[in-house]
């Protein structure tokens, strides 16, 4: 028989119990009671409900409850004393966990990470950017800290006209800048402004796909190969295409000078938008510095930008750089104050630019991360020769191309060594039927289909060899030659 009461309290006069089975109901409700205070569902110094009261709840005879809490309280589960009732004794019995069903859990971190998208923390510049806060401070006029205009500070618009067009060629005034928390903010607002549909390369980051989908804007694949994005699958009836010129995201490589040329010829052709996302191009290595597409046409390309790769993505500070007929919608559409960056932040990072803080970080960071891939080349030249590394002229990343139908595979056997890392599929668009080809040259290679992403930026310096060691045990070994066929018999 069981028995019984409903209530969300323990305390006070409600005591919910099961009294499971047949027999002693004296015998049941003290066993009933122990398993309380085991599990630990009574605490010590818990005061029960008097007996009368649970004997009500329960349908016991009083003097069945009153019997059951005088022998717990010479067994020591209980105590009573006069004028305060009986109480959970403190405490002669161990407590046992109640066993509930498992919930799932989060997996556990990964020892170690090589996920492509995030600069090791600790190479953030703080003293530096503690004397750029100082001085900024200081000099800071008084309306830095009023309502913010949602064009961004002009000290820091100044700023990055000033090193945009030194460094990346862009051609654009303060007053083309737009400060944003970042390029996916960036995206969401030129996506509200623009709208669809957009074409977008056949291999870039889901979140900005996803983002875009969110804002009612579709993205159609346009193919990759080794000169970049396939600029001749444009249409008339796309509205905007999202490209990573200096460094195609994430396969690698510059897009090609002439189809650079040819997606300006089809923005000015069908008043499209070329939206370059410049989220890398200061990071180069063993090649000329490339300049933004922006600098070919300022009214047909917007270029987009953000610190979240050279200082910290925890600064939520971005930029885009507008043609003239967007600077006002772009404004409109973030409102009419600025809430996603700070003001301080921001003038912060224009005195860190203007005083070449900047341009020692990119020069350490980028000697840093070389320093990383040539440590990843070499560990692969040593261990896993047969693999192929590509897309390392530029970027914090580098892919390495896998036999075909092992992708998964090795990503499974790298979370078993401990090792986050994500294959070249997870970044293909899905609406991507078959792996590119160029039709550029005929000696142009095929983009590989199956592959990793080595985000090389993020390990600590003392993690990095064993996040290598990591990887290259996951890697699939030598595949062995197919044996050779017998020589035909011969001739009689």
């Amino acid at each position: 028989m069981n028995s019984w009461v409903n209530s969300a309290e323990i305390l006070g006069s409600d005591l919910p119990l099961e009294l499971s089975g047949t027999g002693n109901r004296r015998a049941l409700l003290m066993d009933a009671l122990r398993e309380a205070v085991r599990s630990g569902r009574l605490a010590p110094g818990t005061r029960l409900p008097p007996y009368r009261s649970l004997a009500a709840d329960l349908g016991l005879a009083r003097n069945t409850v009153a019997d059951a809490y005088a022998e717990l309280v010479a067994e020591g589960w209980l105590a009573a004393r006069q004028g305060s009732g009986t109480r959970v004794a403190e405490r002669a019995v161990p407590v046992t966990p109640v066993h509930r069903p498992r919930t799932p859990e989060r997996a556990a971190r990964p020892v170690h990470d090589l996920v492509q998208g995030q600069p090791d923390p600790s190479v953030f510049p703080r003293t530096a950017w503690l004397a750029s806060a100082r001085r900024a401070l200081a000099a800071a006029p008084d309306d830095a800290f009023g309502p913010g205009d949602p064009h961004g500070r002009p000290e820091l618009r100044r700023a990055l006209a000033g090193y945009l067009a030194r460094v990346r060629g862009v051609r654009a005034a303060p007053e083309r800048i737009v400060l944003c928390s970042g390029a996916a903010h960036g995206l969401r607002l030129l996506a509200e402004v623009v709208g669809g549909p957009w074409a977008a390369e056949e291999y870039g980051l889901p979140f900005h796909r996803a983002l875009l989908a969110s804002h009612g804007v579709g993205t159609r694949p346009l193919g990759v190969d080794a000169d970049g994005a396939r600029v001749d699958g444009l249409t008339r009836r796309d509205r905007a295409v999202l490209l990573t010129p200096a460094h195609q995201f994430p396969t690698g490589g510059p897009l090609h000078p002439a189809r650079r040329a040819a997606v300006v010829d089809w923005a000015r052709a069908t008043g499209g938008l070329v939206v370059e996302d410049d989220y890398d191009g200061e990071f180069r290595y063993d090649r000329q510095p490339v300049g933004a597409v922006q600098g070919l046409d300022p009214e047909h390309v917007v270029l987009v930008g953000s610190v979240s790769k050279s200082l910290s993505p925890t600064l939520r500070i971005g930029w885009m750089v507008l043609p003239q007929r967007l600077v006002a919608p772009v404004v409109a559409a973030k409102g009419e104050r600025e809430q996603f960056s700070s003001a301080t932040e921001q003038l912060t990072l224009a005195d860190f630019v203007e005083s070449g803080a900047y341009d020692r970080q990119v020069r350490r960071m980028r000697q840093r991360h070389r320093r990383r891939r040539d440590q990843l080349v070499a560990a692969l030249e040593r261990r896993a020769p047969h693999i192929r590394v590509t897309g390392i002229a530029a970027g914090l990343h580098a892919v390495l191309e896998l036999p075909p139908g092992t992708e998964r595979s090795v990503v499974r056997a790298a979370s078993w060594q401990g090792l986050a890392v994500e294959g070249l599929a997870d970044y293909r668009h899905p609406g991507a039927e078959h792996p590119s080809r160029s039709a550029s040259t005929a000696a142009a290679p095929v983009l590989h289909h199956d592959g990793l992403v080595i985000g090389y930026a993020t390990p600590a310096e003392s993690a990095y060899p064993e996040a290598l060691d990591a990887l290259c045990r996951s890697l699939p070994p030598v595949s062995p030659p197919a044996p050779a066929s017998p020589p035909p018999p011969a001739a009689p």
